[in-house]
């Protein structure tokens, strides 16, 4: 049996001297993991920089074509990238900042659920790559969408109807957890 192997990967590729990583439930940010430049010029108080790491392989055969495919997905933290204000972040802010790197989960979960209902065949790595840009597409829409509503966390009613819809989403997803890697 022939294997041929395809990777694509990142939503935001970033090349670091302290390596992103993964999204884990035990594991919250803090603000020693906001590494990067603050934007003296921007109004924010903290950027988080996180995005979806995917790679998948196709198996196939030369006499039954494509046999199997396996996938990952993850949901990753990218520290240079990321920055906070220090004279102005709290815990209120890192909290926002938290949730960031959650709906980020919460689209790697949303991802992979979509990959499990498929099935191996000729379409499939096609299939795979239009998953993964909707996925950050859905992901990038869901940020700002995030951020609009709750105006970046002053808006406190927002900010936990957000904390409640995501928690409830990531339990309700809960089998598509995303497990250490990095």
């Amino acid at each position: 049996m022939n294997k041929f192997l395809v990777l694509v990967s990142f939503l935001f590729c970033f090349q670091s001297d302290t390596p992103e990583f993964s999204w884990h439930e035990n594991r919250k940010l803090n603000w020693e993991d906001f590494k990067g430049e603050p934007d003296v010029n921007s109004n924010a108080a903290a950027v988080t920089a996180s995005g979806i790491t995917f790679s998948y392989s196709v198996e196939k055969s030369s006499i039954r074509g494509v046999t199997g495919f396996k996938t990952e997905v993850f949901a990753h933290f990218y520290p240079e990238h990321s920055w906070c204000k220090k004279e102005i972040a709290d815990a209120h802010i890192l909290k926002h900042e938290q949730f960031h790197f959650n709906i980020t989960e919460l689209s790697v979960r949303y991802f992979r659920q979509h990959i499990s209902k498929l099935k191996a065949s000729e379409a499939i790595a096609k299939q795979l790559d239009a998953l993964h840009k909707q996925a950050n597409i859905d992901l990038e829409t869901m940020q700002k969408r995030y951020d609009s509503e709750t105006n970046y966390s002053i808006n406190k009613e927002e900010q936990l109807r957000w904390v409640t819809f995501v928690n409830k989403e990531l339990k309700r997803l809960e089998k598509f957890k995303s497990h250490p890697s990095k």
